[in-house]
């Protein structure tokens, strides 16, 4: 059995039971007790679990995937993502850009030209990249910062927000359901949304991931998005309508 897959069945018996005793998980695996703690050092690395005496548990923001797990998982598809968002920015003008907490907005603001911009977001690791540029006013937002997603959330977080106006969005989602956009988490949701309501256009960039992922939250359909940038066609029953696809 793969690391990976091996991890992946830990993660779905934590979500399913909320707490596992290595012993159990070792036999239910077939491997040693010193594997499933490898298994599980490397998870709490990630962000993903809390250790516990003789096991595990999942943390209360267990649902918001880790942002280095992220930046890394497709990150083919999110490049390729970020790559077709460039191609239809000239169709959006802007001079203040809210960017969110996700991996593939990461990927694209890194490649876009911001000079004499205003950028706000949420996001540690956005800011980090963009305060290396020059010419550019980059407003961090504050708020309650959770370890595995380096992002700022909270009603302070909130409260900023609705101070701004801004000329363009830049987010994706934790998956696609329907026709709609999905969050897992209940802070990035309402975050989001008030973003959207401050927002003139709104982009929506999504890697072919999400179609096939879970999310808890409704966040918004995808019509609501003034374009939804991915890395290949969407699924043929999302074609055709009133919503705008670039891949």
């Amino acid at each position: 059995m793969l690391t990976t897959e091996r991890q992946n069945m830990i993660m779905d018996y934590l979500k399913e039971h909320k707490t596992a005793v290595v012993r159990k998980l070792a036999a239910s695996l077939y491997v040693s007790e010193a594997t499933v703690r490898r298994d599980l050092k490397e998870l709490q690395k990630m962000g993903l679990i809390e250790r516990s005496h003789g096991g595990a548990v999942l943390p209360e923001n267990a649902e918001e995937i880790s942002i280095f797990v992220r930046i890394s998982k497709n990150a083919k598809e999110k490049e390729r993502a970020a790559t077709n968002a460039l191609k239809i920015l000239p169709d959006f003008p802007f001079r203040s850009l809210f960017i969110d907490s996700s991996s593939t907005a990461l990927a694209l603001a890194g490649r876009m030209d911001l000079s004499y911009k205003t950028v706000v977001t949420n996001n540690l690791q956005t800011a980090m990249q963009l305060s290396k540029k020059p010419n550019i006013t980059l407003i961090l937002l504050g708020g309650n910062v959770q370890f595995n997603t380096n992002s700022a959330t909270g009603s302070w977080t909130a409260g900023q927000l609705g101070e701004f106006s801004f000329d363009l969005m830049l987010a994706s989602c934790a998956a696609v359901i329907g026709g709609e956009a999905f969050e897992r988490s209940l802070d990035q949701k309402e975050l989001k949304r008030i973003a959207m309501t401050r927002s003139a256009r709104r982009i929506l960039l999504v890697d072919s991931s999400k179609f096939s992922a879970h999310g808890t939250y409704r966040l918004a359909p995808l019509s609501a998005f003034d374009c939804v940038v991915t890395d290949v066609p969407p699924p043929a029953d999302l074609q055709g309508g009133n919503i705008r696809f670039s891949y």
